[in-house]
């Protein structure tokens, strides 16, 4: 592994009851870079990051840094929102103190009091940001995020990527993020991987032509440009 590299992936096949859905992708992620996973539904960006966490059988070689950790935000977590918790109860479940789970409510941007709510009670932007919250408290280098403003209004997706942006530059964190938000992409990204169970592309965001995002998503692609403050 060259020096700097945290991931390096080569010829990587997956399988799931004989259904192709990654095929032949290689390429690597440096410290402190962003890669955005973009592709249309189906497109096997899930499965992907589940891979890389050793949770699907593949073919082909993954190699992480040695020693580097990663922790990972899934998409959307339903059920926990029914189950009679409050957010320090949630916290409990990883064996962190008091004090350090206020510490990382501080880095988070929410206030010490919500400690004391029910999970199912939060905003779908406050559940989110706990979700990232949980993801910290291991203290990983690498973060995997897997769509992490679905179902968030868009006041509360500016909220959670301002979060992120804020996160990577204070902890030099690795990000490997799936989105479908090409204004985040510009924003964010040093890196791009389009992928429909093959890989499209693997470029720096600026050289991504509005050919390929067609031929990627099948259609005229628009996006928005979000605020972001620091």
């Amino acid at each position: 592994m060259e020096k700097g590299i945290v991931l390096k992936v080569e010829n990587l096949n997956v399988k799931l009851e004989k259904e192709v859905i990654l095929e032949n992708l290689s390429f690597e992620v440096a410290e402190g870079e962003v890669l955005t996973i973009l592709g249309p539904n189906g497109a096997g960006k899930t499965a992907l990051l589940k891979t890389l966490l050793g949770l699907f059988p593949f073919e082909g070689k993954i190699e992480w840094m040695a020693g580097v950790k990663t922790s990972y935000v899934p998409q959307r977590l339903p059920f926990i929102k029914d189950i009679p918790m409050s957010v320090e109860e949630f916290f409990k479940l990883k064996n962190i103190s008091e004090s350090k789970a206020k510490n990382i409510l501080n880095s988070i941007g929410l206030k010490e009091d919500i400690l004391e709510k029910r999970v199912g009670y939060l905003s779908s932007g406050q559940f989110q940001r706990i979700l990232i919250g949980w993801a910290l408290v291991s203290n990983p280098q690498v973060l995997l995020f897997d769509e992490p403003t679905t179902g968030i209004d868009i006041g509360g997706q500016e909220s959670v990527y301002n979060l992120l942006e804020k996160l990577q530059k204070e902890r030099n964190l690795t990000i490997l993020l799936v989105t479908h938000d090409l204004s985040i992409v510009y924003k964010l990204a040093t890196r791009c991987l389009c992928l429909n169970k093959k890989m499209l592309c693997y470029s720096i965001p600026k050289e991504l032509s509005s050919q390929q995002l067609s031929q990627l998503y099948g259609e005229e692609v628009k996006f928005y440009q979000h605020n972001h403050h620091e």
